[in-house]
Order: structure tokens, then sequence, then C-alpha cells
């Protein structure tokens, strides 16, 4: 029988460059989508799939992130009482995120790369299963997509990887594309995983992205990994990890996450449409966001 999965690691190091003058002093990862940084749509994924301790690795200006998860503080609480009956489901609100899950925050060092957030939060997982994912990177499907990748890892006992399909030639460029045996609608047994290989190279339209579901097998091979950080490359989960794992006969998984939109949050464009997107979605903003796009169209 399969270990239950109960832990999660959401790397939230990144400095968020692209939104800076406004990331200088916030961390990229608490850009509002209305009144909800990015990072709690995360999270609240994540306990709704079943996950109950969430280690954050951070960097040394996301402290604002630690705070937003922690209980709200005295001035605040009685600045709402004070306000009376009407800001009493604020008060609510705020509790509730305090106690979405267990939190442990880890400071990330090491190399730049995609593996490096599971090396320092390796001492909190133990010898369990885990979900690996990113604070800027949401999918919406009809189902929960992390309570997908738990159900296929309960069926197969192995590492599993959403993916999405792609056609853009940029996006070939972004992410690592997968390949392998096909097993039922949307479940890809993968023989192949090439990081970034462009769309001459790629053996797919398949894109692994917004994380991992990891098997305690990764960290034997985080203990061997090969890499060197004056070699000018990413110490990358694709190329370090599961792709030592896949030639070694350990199976992993691709999932096609269908019926979903995936949002971006960290590039500009991108977080202005998963604003507007999510606008849309809310009955109390949405009359008046289309009335307003359509005055400016």
């Amino acid at each position: 029988m399969s270990q239950k999965i109960t832990k999660a690691i959401v790397a939230a190091a990144g400095f968020g460059t692209r939104f800076l003058p406004q990331t200088k002093a916030m961390p990229k990862e608490m850009l509002p989508i209305i009144d909800k940084p990015v990072i709690q749509y995360i999270v609240e994924d994540l306990v709704e799939a079943g996950i109950q301790d969430i280690i954050i690795v951070t960097g040394y200006t996301k402290r604002n992130i630690e705070d937003h998860f922690d209980s709200p503080n005295q001035d605040l609480l009685n600045n709402l009482i004070a306000s009376g009956p009407s800001k009493k489901h604020y008060i609510d609100e705020l509790n509730k995120i305090a106690n979405l899950a267990n939190f442990a925050y880890v400071r990330q060092k090491g190399p730049y790369g995609t593996a490096t957030p599971i090396v320092n939060a390796s001492h909190l997982i133990g010898n369990e299963p885990f979900i690996y994912t990113f604070a800027d990177d949401l999918i919406v499907s009809k189902k929960n997509h992390f309570k997908q990748m738990i159900d296929l890892y309960e069926k197969f006992g192995c590492s599993v990887l959403p993916c999405v399909e792609i056609d853009r030639d940029e996006d070939f460029d972004k992410y690592g594309i997968i390949a392998g045996q096909t097993i039922s609608e949307g479940v890809t047994k993968i023989n192949q995983i090439i990081e970034k290989p462009g769309r001459a190279n790629a053996p797919s339209n398949l894109a692994s992205v917004v994380g991992y579901l990891l098997t305690p097998d990764v960290f034997k091979y985080l203990k061997t990994a090969n890499f060197h950080p004056d070699n000018n490359k990413e110490f990358f989960v694709t190329s370090y990890l599961i792709e030592p794992m896949i030639k070694d006969g350990l199976n992993v998984y691709g999932l096609n996450i269908h019926d979903s939109t995936r949002y971006d949050t960290g590039n500009v464009v991108s977080y202005i449409k998963t604003v507007i997107d999510f606008a849309l979605l809310r009955p109390d903003l949405s009359n008046e966001i289309k009335e307003f796009i359509k005055s400016k169209i």
C-alpha cells in the first residue's frame, strides 16, 4: 500500500525581478489576485488535496509570507473588532488562513535551480513521498490537480509529473518535455524528459509544469547529483533527478491535466490576465469588469 502523502514543499525564493520596483520590498508570491496573494491559492489547493504540512522555501526578502500565514496581530484584530459585526467575517477568514496547515519555513541556500529547494527542505520530509510545487504557478481545473496527482500515485506508487499540452514555439524553450508509453487516457509512463529542448528537439508536446509528486527515491539522487555551479547550468529537477531515476528503471508517470487553465503569474502580462480571469469568475465583480473592458475596447 502506498504511503499517504501529507507533506509539500513550496518554492518561494525567487526575486521577482520582472515586477520591480514592486517586488523590492514585497515578495512576488504575495502579489494579489483580487483579494488573496498568489501563494494562498497554491496553499488552499494543497490543503484541499489532503496536505497537512507545508514547507515554504524562502529568501531573505520573504518575511511577508510568514506573516501572512501567521495569526493576525492584535492591532489589526482590535481595529476589526472596533468596526463592529460587519468586519467579523474578516477575523474569521484571517484565523482560518493561519490554521490551514502546519507551516515551516526554510531559507534557500545553494545553486540556482529547481532542485535546490528540495535539498533545503529534505530534512523535514524524511522517508516520505511529497508534492513539490511553485508559489507563482496556478492550475485551475475541474478536479484539484494535486488530488489528481495523488490519485495516480496511489494507483501506481510512483513519482508523478503534471503536464499540459503546448503549441507555442517559446514554450518548448521554457519547460521540460516528456515522452513515453501511453498507459491510459492522459497518463504516460515516461521514458524520456528533456529540459528546454526547443521545438525541433522536443520528443512531444507534453510539458512538465507546476511541480512534481516525488517518492523518497529522489533523495538518493540528490546525494549523488553530479552538479557543479561553475558549469553555467541550472540545478534542474528534470536533468539531475528525474532523468537518472528513469534511466535506473524507476517508474515515473506524466499526468495530462485536462479541463484546466494554467496561470503563470511570474511575468507581468500573464499576471494581469490572471487577475482579469479571476475577476470575471467572481459574481460580485464580473458584470462591472465586463462593462469596463467593453468601454476600453
